[in-house]
């Protein structure tokens, strides 16, 4: 099944009104729906107090946007309006657009839904991307940055698929990554008919897209079925404990992703408070022992970034376990700041160093060819 992503205007449509519903017998009821009562139990967020300025140590550029931007907490009564999205600037969509098609689920599972960007329709034994959203795990959509996987896509010369996975707190983990997992399947499978070349399939998200495709990497190795050339880390959302059980420093996380929504983000995920003793092997990359034989990695994150420890941390491991592994760390930008302040010279010199990242991956990769 193919289509054009403006043939299909109500393919979001059945996610809200469920949660609409429930949330509204919710109130009626005076009690909260059964998919979001591991929620409630979630420890409360830890940080330290507040700084005199909180802006003191943030890029000019930056600035402005941010301060613009309302200051919201995450909960059950406030996650329809997170999953419609903050007001990220939008950018004219240059070609290709995405197709959209419906591929086979996980075994017992709903079929899942992805987003094809193809810059080059018949060109052959190109490299592939498997693009993994971001939305704290509890939001987003495959096609929420349109603008920015066209480019990818044009930039890199690959093709694009990106996953519209199942979000919690509806779907607990294994589920989403089960969805990602069927997705690289079947990008996989169908690589002869793609004009993809299999030796290059490289998996990357933002956020917890990032948080994602470091979990999708882990499963993808343990498996051994499908071979993963290179994973793009986008400040990615890695562990469960910050927040939670690990304070932060007054300055870290203080905009776009704060302590309260990623213990929201991360008990929705898990069914289980953010932070607990045990959680599902492979959850929670950073709590993952084993991180050897894990594909390439490129780590890029903000100095004020939520994720900034978590994210150093990982990349120091991925290293340490002989994992061929390059950090970008930014001074002054927080969360998100790429897509809130695409223009601003910070943002277009980081979106250039992801790129060249992945190009030279996928490069390194034809070069490994036999």
């Amino acid at each position: 099944m193919c289509m054009n992503l403006s043939e299909d205007k109500t393919m979001y449509f059945d996610r809200r009104q469920f949660m609409k519903d429930a949330l509204g017998a919710s109130i009626a009821l005076g009690v909260a729906p059964s998919f979001l009562i591991a929620s409630e139990s979630a420890p409360k967020a830890t940080t330290a107090p507040d700084l005199p300025d909180p802006y003191a140590l943030v890029d000019p550029e930056l600035i402005a946007a941010v301060k613009a931007l309302p200051k919201t907490q995450l909960n059950a009564d406030t996650l329809l309006v997170e999953r419609k999205g903050p007001p990220w600037p939008t950018l004219p969509p240059p070609a290709p657009q995405p197709s959209r098609r419906v591929i086979p689920g996980p075994k017992g599972a709903p079929e899942v839904t992805i987003f094809i960007f193809d810059p080059e329709p018949g060109s052959k034994n190109r490299p592939a991307l498997l693009h993994i959203h971001g939305g704290g795990y509890v939001a987003g959509h495959a096609t929420q940055f349109p603008a920015t996987l066209q480019k990818t896509a044009q930039d890199c010369g690959c093709l694009v698929i990106s996953v519209e996975y199942r979000l919690a707190p509806e779907t607990h983990f294994p589920g989403s990554l089960e969805d990602n997992y069927a997705a690289l399947s079947w990008l996989h499978a169908n690589a002869d008919n793609l004009g993809v070349d299999r030796k290059r399939i490289a998996i990357g998200g933002l956020s917890a897209g990032g948080g994602h495709t470091a979990a999708l990497a882990i499963a993808a190795r343990d498996r051994k079925e499908i071979p993963v050339a290179f994973q793009l880390l986008i400040y990615p959302m890695l562990d469960d404990r910050t927040g939670s059980t690990r304070p932060v420093p007054p300055h870290i996380g203080t905009f776009i992703w704060t302590p309260q929504k990623n213990v929201f983000g991360w008990t929705s995920l898990l069914g289980k408070p953010a932070g607990s003793a045990n959680v599902p092997f492979g959850a929670v990359p950073a709590r993952v022992a084993k991180l050897e034989g894990l594909p390439p990695a490129f780590i890029g994150v903000g100095s004020l970034d939520l994720f900034v420890e978590e994210d150093i941390e990982y990349a120091k491991r991925l290293t340490a376990a002989g994992v061929p592994a390059e950090l970008l760390l930014v001074p002054g930008a927080y969360h998100a700041f790429d897509l809130l302040v695409p223009d601003a010279a910070v943002s277009r010199r980081f979106t250039a160093y992801w790129t060249e990242a992945l190009r030279r991956a996928f490069l390194k990769a034809t070069d490994a060819r036999p």
